[in-house]
């Protein structure tokens, strides 16, 4: 307590609080984790940013789940590496050789945590894109009887994959808030993908009085036909893996073989013995 209020740092009460909002997924919060953030809301101080750079980071920040201000998350990767680092320092008295290993331990770290977020981001993208061909067939079918985007997107909600359907509670809620168009360019912000991109170009030619219907025809061709290229990459991959694992089954194969055989033979010269 005397520390904290020497240095201003946030209580620990404040600290378990916020890295139990900040999880991801519901795990014990460790001491390790909220001392860390202590010192990394301190760092986030001295951190300055850009409002580009700000902003963009905020937006990944947010679409990752990750409840931490742009600073504090880059403090969080300079503490992390920091404790790595400071392990070169009994290294250089019980085996100096290592510490080159730690030195380039703490930059790995530093840079796997500083791409946390960007890497949730794009795993989210990925899983997104996968539904984005469907999500276009239903609104070609969606189109031919309603001019209602908003509730479009809504009925698709209810059936749409994890992360498609946290995005749509976001973009629906945004947009029964304010402007229609606004939303949706930033629902194509948040995720950055050029097929999710050419999606929202229809929904907002649509809002502008288009009929959209033909537009989204050939989106979901073109979307198909790449969904079947996707296909088709995944399982040109997987003879390689088979090939993997027959070459395992074989070596085991010839291993009891030449063990039988072993065996087998020196009972033989046993019995000439």
């Amino acid at each position: 307590m005397i520390m904290a209020d020497l240095f201003k740092l946030p209580s620990y009460k404040a600290s378990k609080a916020i890295l139990k909002v900040s999880k991801r997924e519901r795990k014990k919060v460790k001491n390790a984790d909220i001392f860390i953030l202590e010192l990394s809301t301190k760092l986030s101080e001295f951190i300055k940013l850009n409002d580009y750079k700000k902003k963009k980071m905020i937006a990944s920040l947010k679409s990752a789940e990750i409840n931490l201000s742009p600073e504090t998350y880059i403090a969080q990767a300079f503490v992390k590496a920091g404790i790595v680092f400071l392990i070169i320092i009994p290294a250089l008295f019980i085996l100096p050789i290592i510490s080159p290993l730690v030195l380039f331990l703490s930059i790995a770290v530093y840079f796997k945590e500083i791409k946390k977020a960007d890497e949730a981001v794009k795993k989210q993208r990925e899983e997104i894109e996968y539904e984005l061909p469907r999500f276009t067939s239903t609104l070609v079918q969606e189109l031919k009887a309603s001019r209602d985007v908003l509730s479009m997107l809504e009925r698709y909600k209810q059936s749409a994959g994890k992360s498609m359907k946290r995005e749509l509670e976001i973009t629906v809620a945004d947009m029964k808030s304010g402007s229609y168009e606004a939303a949706l360019t930033r629902f194509e912000t948040r995720l950055g993908s050029s097929v999710l991109s050419e999606i929202i170009r229809g929904l907002i030619s649509v809002l502008r009085g288009d009929d959209g219907v033909v537009y989204f025809e050939m989106l979901s061709h073109d979307l198909k036909q790449l969904e079947l290229q996707r296909l088709k990459t995944i399982a040109a991959k997987q003879p390689g893996k088979i090939r993997k694992y027959s070459f395992a089954m074989l070596m085991c194969f010839i291993f009891m073989y030449l063990t039988v055989m072993g065996v087998e033979i020196v009972k033989t010269l046993g019995n000439m013995f």
